[in-house]
């Protein structure tokens, strides 16, 4: 049997092949899966999806239709998938419920540090031998505030982390995190946590009530110097919100590994004929926002661990087990 794997990094690819290796073969594609896409698949009764696939009733409907069988996606979100679709067309749907939490959340804590201290920008004059301080100065991370929404095992990490500079520690959550607790985390509705926090990182799933969790509501209660990471999903963040905030002199770093309209974007090269997202390409001319294309997972230790944890969804899946990884079992 082959399977067909979209959405595979050229770093991945080896992995991926290693790790099946005896098992059977795989066919690798950089592009996305979609309705455009989805046809490549036919005859092959296993597909593994990357973050960006498009699987939703028209997609699912055609891979059904070529004898896709089972779904295996190399995420932990699934936001992407009609799950309810899914279990009507016959197909097994699996994801990679864990991975590193370290990956995410030091990535998130590079982004913080890199737009509080510019250093991007005094990388860029350095190469032009431009060693001027103008424009450069940053602030302590000992000291501040650090808001931290959503305590599950990355934000718990990302404070942690926090912790470790001398950070205070607010939190929000559906549920309190004993481990933050006993870090002197305290728990606040997000509104408090929003005015009183020097630097806020997005660690929550986008679902229903999630999406654009920071709206121009929620942005106008931030201080004026506040620092936001997003390393979660694109859409928790009303992009266009943020624009409009920074338009107005707001905010003093933004640092952002998500975009809401990512797909067709990111892992593409673009550098050629450009983008048409105005959004997009208004936030990258503030000389205060860093943007990276969802590359927060992208360590040797999380990639192996996600590829482990998908071999093993298409294991059981072949000998007709689920695991906790199973989202739909028809």
């Amino acid at each position: 049997m082959e399977i067909l794997a979209f959405e595979v990094q050229s770093d991945e690819q080896p992995l991926l092949e290693r790790a099946l290796a005896g098992r059977c073969a795989v066919r690798c594609l950089e592009m996305f899966l979609d309705e455009d896409t989805a046809p490549l698949a036919a005859g092959h009764e296993v597909v593994s999806t990357g973050v960006n696939a498009r699987l939703d009733a028209t997609v699912l409907r055609r891979l059904a239709d070529g004898g896709t069988r089972m779904i295996a996606q190399r995420s932990t979100g699934y936001n992407n998938i009609d799950l309810p679709a899914a279990r009507e067309a016959g197909i097994t749907v699996a994801r990679v419920a864990h991975y590193s939490p370290y990956a995410v959340a030091e990535y998130a804590w590079a982004l913080a540090l890199a737009v509080n201290r510019r250093t991007v920008r005094a990388a860029n004059r350095s190469r032009e031998f431009d060693f001027r301080l103008t424009g450069l100065m940053g602030r302590d991370i000992h000291g501040m505030t650090v808001g931290v929404v959503g305590t599950g095992q990355i934000g718990t990490v990302f404070a942690r982390i926090a912790q470790g500079f001398g950070c205070e520690l607010l939190g929000r959550d559906v549920v309190e995190n004993p481990e933050c607790l006993a870090m002197g985390m305290r728990y606040v509705e997000l509104d408090r946590l929003l005015a009183e926090a020097d630097l806020i990182s997005l660690h929550v799933p986008l679902l229903p009530e999630t999406y654009h969790l920071i709206d121009a509501r929620a942005l106008d209660l931030m201080k004026d110097d506040a620092i936001l990471v997003n390393t979660s999903r694109g859409g928790l963040l009303d992009a266009q919100a943020l624009v409009d905030a920074l338009r107005a002199g707001r905010l003093d770093g933004v640092g952002l590994d998500v975009y809401e309209e990512e797909a067709g974007l990111f892992y593409v090269d673009r550098s050629v004929g450009g983008i048409t997202d105005d959004t997009l390409a208004r936030l990258m001319t503030f000389p205060q926002v860093l943007i990276s294309s969802h590359q927060g997972y992208f360590t040797r230790t999380a990639v192996g661990q996600i590829v482990d944890a998908t071999v093993r969804n298409i294991d059981d899946y072949l000998a007709g087990r689920v695991n906790e990884n199973t989202l739909v079992s028809p």
